[in-house]
């Protein structure tokens, strides 16, 4: 492993499915990389390091620094590249800000709306770019991850960048995330981006976990995509009154990219909430359906698809034990 010229201390606050993917693949490329995670991953990777798979090829990446508790960190680091569920994004945000390097910032790569304000709120603004990720991946055991889809490259950029010019740094940082073999660029409109991907996830994982199929299955039936074509249309409206910058006219013109590229790149991915429920777990979905839900109801617009998938989910998370709050 050659360090390239401008090794950087990185921080991957959640060592999940996606952050073990990019914690591996930019270690490998030679950054300094501490993991912040469970020690069912952490005690994995001390013995055998992080082994990836899949559509990316197969890679194994060691020399890792863990963490199971923010406690333990004590470096300053360039990136803190945070990958916790959107629930857990303030919490982690507030946890991890104070070892930011001066000129550091922390990356949201994350699913759903909220946790670009939650982790400036943590850290300042000035601090903070945004991650489009539309790639999937699994854990298959301990320290062990496979790359399972991929739609389109990670995009970087900065949230309302007429606020905060960061985009010198969004470009390095798309830049180095290319190098270490995650495809990737820089997105000049990032929160457009993330837009698109609300109505991408709002319309395919909560409707996939409440009928336990994947995404492809979704597209081809009548009865989903009339409901998949209510939550699009919803979630377009919501936008526009945000004043979004959506490069799509019409959710009509969304929704052709939608049917006939994103799904049928996706058509076996199982639905992150599909797996979530079947763990028991709490779902993302308020950051999802929640949000385009809430935020309709702030400027007086009805969403009664979004409504109805996020009560729906949080449902079946209390009846499965979860929480649903």
């Amino acid at each position: 492993m050659t360090p390239p010229y401008d090794t950087r201390r990185i921080l991957v606050a959640g060592a999940g499915a996606l952050g073990l993917v990019f914690g591996a693949l930019l270690r490998r490329a030679g950054h300094v990389v501490t993991l912040l995670g469970r020690a069912v991953h952490t005690d994995a990777v001390v013995t055998g390091g992080v082994h990836v798979e899949g559509l990316w090829g197969e890679h194994v990446a060691t020399g890792f620094e863990l963490a199971t508790d923010a406690t333990q960190l004590h470096d300053r680091f360039d990136a803190v590249l945070v990958t916790v569920k959107s629930y857990d994004t303030r919490a982690v945000g507030a946890a991890v800000a104070p070892f930011l390097a001066p000129d550091g910032v922390l990356i949201s790569l994350q699913n759903g709306l909220g946790n670009v304000e939650a982790l400036s709120a943590a850290a300042g603004a000035s601090h903070v770019l945004a991650g489009r990720v539309i790639f999937g991946a699994e854990v298959v055991a301990a320290g062990r991850v496979r790359v399972t889809v991929y739609a389109d490259p990670v995009l970087i950029g900065v949230w309302r960048r007429h606020e905060h010019p960061l985009d010198a740094a969004a470009k390095a940082w798309a830049e180095r995330f290319a190098a270490a073999g995650i495809p990737s660029a820089y997105s000049d409109d990032i929160e457009a981006a993330l837009w698109g991907k609300v109505l991408y996830n709002a319309a395919l994982n909560p409707l996939g976990a409440l009928l336990g199929v994947h995404y492809g299955a979704l597209g081809e039936d009548a009865n989903t995509r009339a409901v998949m074509d209510a939550v699009i249309d919803e979630a377009f409206c919501v936008a526009v009154a945000e004043h979004v910058a959506l490069p799509w006219a019409s959710a009509a013109h969304y929704r052709a990219l939608f049917y006939d590229r994103l799904l049928p790149s996706t058509f076996r991915h199982r639905p992150s909430m599909l797996q979530d429920l079947e763990r028991g777990h709490r779902t993302e979905i308020e950051a999802i359906n929640g949000e385009v839900w809430k935020r309709g109801t702030s400027h007086g617009l009805r969403t009664p698809a979004n409504e109805l998938l996020t009560r729906l989910i949080l449902a079946r998370t209390g009846m499965r034990g979860g929480s649903g709050v």
